[in-house]
């Protein structure tokens, strides 16, 4: 005979409604159980600017939208085969948890009613939601089931789309054509297998010759790619050249870049930004905010602009770079500092953005792989028209700790765009900074 299987219960902690705040329909026909040290923190972030102080506040409204004039007590319905949400009261810590975390922290407190709910509930398999890694931990070691919020993880972080391939043995007098014929050559004349995404980049490799194409999948045809300069910036491998193209196309209006530090994520993106000016009523350059040891800006000195100066000051050197490329009497510098001045070039914290129009703008958002996957959503779809977006970030070097390579927004954003006409990615490998700079990337 067949044993049924045990009803599932979970019970969120504080990081998964920041996270993605819509994260409650996302568990099926489940009940939910939110603890009340839970909404303790999340009232503790409902002040800022920031995009979690943002979450907290749209997840409160959820909670209380859904809630109405009824009582939790009992739960209420999220909707249509989903099941119910109830806020969990404090509870006593056992003698469990008296012994084992003296400390009286919303974290051990959130692990005391998760007991509490354990043991009350044998018919359910219960168990702690959490991105907090430690708390998993310490849930498990009393008898806690943990798990990760899976929802918007990418599910193979090895297969997370490059971009760019290379393809080897190609007939030579085909690559002569892709010399000869601008127009270009149809895609039945290449083999690949897999077949090409859309406007995904090849390295095409003969006994004697090479060249790199573009896929147009609008013409199902290969073009060749040629080198161009982006406002005094020159790419200086076959990746840059094709980060570049991506940047100047117009059909395409989302592109990826990723790679560790040095490659030229952000420094190509400017150049190519500022090289198209004339097209873009504003070029944005903004990333988030994340401090360092996880501890608030706040602390910090100063004023609001000497806060956060620290944390914009990798933009500003990149401008520099460009800057830098030409003389300070020269038109191409003059027209820079014009630009910075007008307010026609902004360089800004991601948090700053909200509330500005995003129509007709050149958007770059740095350091990407820091937001997650619900607030990169949120920016994307305040997209306006003739809006080109732009994601730059290192997918290995995450510095918020609830994200990981898999579920940081970037690697997300990457996974789920595959395969649309608008969307380019392009995976830097070869840092350009220095050799220096590129031995310490690949060996520290």
């Amino acid at each position: 005979m067949a044993t049924r299987k045990k009803k599932k219960l979970f019970v969120l902690d504080t990081n998964v409604l920041l996270h993605d705040y819509k994260c409650i329909y996302n568990f099926q026909e489940n009940n939910i159980i939110i603890p009340i040290p839970v909404l303790e923190e999340l009232d503790k972030f409902k002040k800022g600017n920031d995009l979690i102080n943002f979450h907290a506040r749209e997840f409160t409204r959820e909670l209380d939208k859904l809630s109405g004039d009824s009582l939790f007590n009992g739960g209420v319905p999220l909707g249509k085969k989903l099941g119910n949400l109830s806020i969990e009261t404090g509870k006593p810590f056992s003698r469990q948890m008296q012994d084992s975390f003296p400390e009286n922290t919303p974290d051990h407190r959130i692990l005391a009613i998760a007991e509490h709910i354990t043991l009350k509930n044998p018919e359910c398999l219960v168990t702690l939601v959490t991105k907090d890694i430690n708390l998993r931990m310490k849930a498990k070691s009393i008898g806690v089931m943990a798990a990760d919020y899976e929802s918007d993880k990418v599910q193979n972080i090895d297969e997370l789309y490059k971009g760019i391939s290379t393809l080897e043995n190609i007939n030579d007098e085909l690559i002569t054509r892709v010399y000869e014929e601008a127009e270009g050559i149809q895609a039945e004349e290449i083999k690949t297998a897999p077949a090409p995404k859309p406007n995904q980049y090849y390295i095409l490799k003969g006994s004697r010759s090479s060249a790199i194409v573009h896929y147009n999948s609008f013409q199902n045809i290969y073009t060749r790619v040629l080198k161009h300069k982006a406002y005094g910036i020159e790419p200086r491998n076959a990746e840059q050249t094709f980060a570049i193209d991506s940047l100047m196309r117009d059909e395409i209006q989302l592109v990826t870049i990723t790679g560790k530090a040095g490659t030229g994520k952000t420094l190509l993106a400017l150049a190519a930004a500022i090289e198209q000016r004339q097209k873009y009523a504003q070029i944005f350059l903004a990333r988030p905010i994340v401090p360092l040891s996880n501890r608030d800006i706040g602390f910090l000195p100063g004023d609001v602009k000497e806060k956060i100066g620290p944390y914009m000051q990798p933009l500003f050197d990149n401008l520099d770079v460009i800057k830098n490329k030409f003389s300070s009497t020269s038109k191409d510098y003059q027209k820079i500092e014009e630009m910075q001045k007008s307010e026609k070039l902004i360089i800004t914290p991601l948090a700053y953005i909200r509330g500005r129009s995003l129509s007709n703008v050149f958007f770059i958002v740095d350091e990407a792989q820091n937001l997650t996957p619900h607030e990169i959503k949120t920016i994307i779809t305040r997209a306006g028209e003739g809006t080109k977006m732009v994601f730059t970030g290192d997918i290995e070097q995450i510095d918020t700790p609830y994200l990981d390579m898999k579920s940081n927004g970037l690697s997300y954003l990457t996974d789920k765009m595959l395969g649309q006409d608008v969307f380019a990615h392009i995976n830097l490998l070869k840092g350009e900074r220095s050799y220096l700079a590129e031995l310490a990337s690949n060996l520290l």
